[in-house]
């Protein structure tokens, strides 16, 4: 095939995934955060009470913080331990995965339940309990930000850091904090 042909079949492949992308992208943002939340399978869980002297979250002119969150499930630390050592990639990314969703819990309960309030999610904080020769702190977290793509479309990417530690409150392995954009409806 010559350069002239490549180049063509490469702009028809890049057009398709383009359009696929753009289909996809439209879906997303026509679906209500619930929505996607259901098609998902994805139930919030009833929000975690601090466990020290904080606020769950913050509402400061536009911006919803929410304090770190840990890998609760009904209440019950879900990953303990240190990454590098008793807990693996896998289960620290789902353990990061669950810490984003009790964020989401708790901006729905600072919203009172209208996440659809939330126009971006703006930065997420990572904090990952770690031997000292770990080094993959960023695949861990991608658990907590890929879930708020899936769950915001295109206004679930955001800035982010991902933090080694020697250990976390509760001797949990993974503990996330959000930053939330409100507007009047999502996307705006």
């Amino acid at each position: 095939m010559c350069s002239l042909e490549w180049m063509s079949v490469f702009r028809q492949h890049s057009l398709s995934d383009n359009k696929r992308k753009q289909r996809f992208e439209d879906e997303v943002n026509v679906m209500s955060v619930d929505e996607r939340l259901k098609e998902l399978g994805i139930t919030l869980p009833q929000p975690a009470a601090p466990v020290a002297a904080y606020v769950p979250w913050v509402i400061s002119g536009d911006l919803l913080f929410v304090s770190g969150q840990l890998p609760l499930r009904d209440g019950t630390l879900a990953c303990s331990g240190l990454l590098g050592e008793s807990v693996g990639i896998k289960e620290g990314y789902e353990a990061a995965r669950l810490c984003a969703l009790n964020c989401i819990a708790q901006a729905s309960a600072a919203l009172k339940g209208d996440l659809q309030r939330i126009a971006r999610v703006v930065k997420l904080t990572g904090f990952v309990a770690a031997t000292a020769d770990f080094t993959d702190h960023p695949r861990v977290i991608n658990g907590a930000s890929e879930l708020m793509e899936q769950v915001f479309g295109e206004a679930g990417r955001h800035a982010r850091a991902a933090v080694g530690c020697a250990s976390l409150p509760l001797g949990a392995s993974v503990e996330v904090e959000a930053v939330f954009q409100l507007g009047s409806c999502l996307n705006k």
